[in-house]
């Protein structure tokens, strides 16, 4: 078996669930407020997440530890040729988490909205610098004979700020889709009209993203030789449809668990385009790092396989199980109990 390109899928999956998890609890700490009419409903967005967004982090911490151990070379590379970006969303991440810990801790309206407008702006960051960190991964770095060449301000280039601006508008309609059916009434209604409003522009850019990755990156090269591969694509386009239509049948649950299909398939999508490049360069192909050069030994990633294969169903069921417990819609009688937000 070849272990490098089965941790190459592990990657990518724990990627996709990353965002397809943590994704709406970003979107509904930049865009909850617009949901919420009343200091009462705010809190009940706050508290629609707060038993799931430090367990969707997993996922994120999983990826970085699997980058590590997996593709050594890969995370030296870009902690060192990417600090300052990575420093960033780190920072943007942690007031996040610390925004909506603290945000209930004290009974005072100017701490309660100082700390929804650090929710709001950290999330934002977060979701935007997100997109751009893999805009540039589609696109290229600057990888030549001598390592990075590149600079922090190359990488807010147009392409990949494009990109930043549609994972914006996945997590915003993502986010909205789950306070449809999770936040209490009032707020649910107006959650549900703002996602219908939302696919519509997330629709938008991503047709802009397909037309532009066609001549800025050269993602599209494996789906050309491997036709097979154009099912991920078109799984991912059914299910950005069908979470439009669900959503318009007043089935929010339904239309967030697509929402979710859609996010997981286009993060898919994305690294079945760079493959078998885990950073591809844009100055040829033989500076990229890649599943054959950055890899650690066989006996590592096989050592990694059997923890994995043991480990990851007990992540999966455990949040399930969270999921599965949480799962109504919040009422006065929750709210009463989620004193923290």
């Amino acid at each position: 078996m070849d272990y490098a390109k089965l941790w190459f899928v592990f990657w990518a999956v724990l990627w996709a669930g990353y965002f397809a998890l943590d994704g709406f609890d970003l979107g509904v700490g930049f865009s909850g407020w617009l949901a919420a009419d009343s200091d009462e409903e705010r809190r009940g967005v706050f508290a629609s997440v707060g038993p799931f967004w430090d367990g969707n982090e997993v996922w994120l911490l999983t990826a970085g530890g699997a980058t590590f151990a997996a593709f050594p070379v890969v995370y030296a590379g870009m902690f060192s040729w990417l600090y300052p970006a990575l420093f960033l969303i780190l920072f943007s991440l942690i007031f996040r988490g610390v925004a909506l810990e603290f945000r209930g801790k004290v009974q005072d309206a100017a701490w309660r909205i100082a700390w929804e407008r650090t929710a709001c702006v950290s999330s934002f960051l977060a979701a935007l610098l997100f997109g751009v960190a893999f805009g540039n991964i589609f696109r290229g770095l600057e990888i030549g004979p001598a390592g990075y060449a590149g600079t922090f301000l190359g990488l807010l280039n147009p392409y990949a700020l494009s990109t930043g601006l549609l994972f914006c508008a996945f997590f915003l309609f993502h986010g909205q889709l789950w306070l449809a059916f999770k936040a209490p009434a009032g707020a649910a209604v107006r959650a549900a009209r703002l996602a219908g409003g939302a696919w519509y522009v997330l629709a938008a850019l991503t047709a802009a993203f397909l037309a532009w990755s066609w001549f800025a990156t050269g993602l599209y090269g494996n789906f050309l030789a491997r036709k097979w591969l154009i099912s991920l694509p078109a799984l991912f386009a059914a299910a950005l449809v069908l979470s439009k239509v669900l959503l318009s049948r007043g089935l929010p649950g339904k239309a967030f668990l697509a929402s979710m299909a859609a996010i997981a398939l286009f993060t898919l999508t994305g690294f079945a385009g760079i493959y078998p490049a885990l950073l591809p360069s844009r100055l040829g192909p033989e500076f990229a790092l890649t599943v054959y050069n950055s890899s650690s030994s066989p006996y590592t990633l096989r050592l990694m396989t059997a923890v994995t294969l043991v480990m990851l169903p007990v992540v999966i069921g455990y949040q399930a199980w969270v999921y599965r417990l949480f799962r109504a819609p919040l009422g006065a009688e929750e709210l009463k109990k989620s004193g923290l937000y």
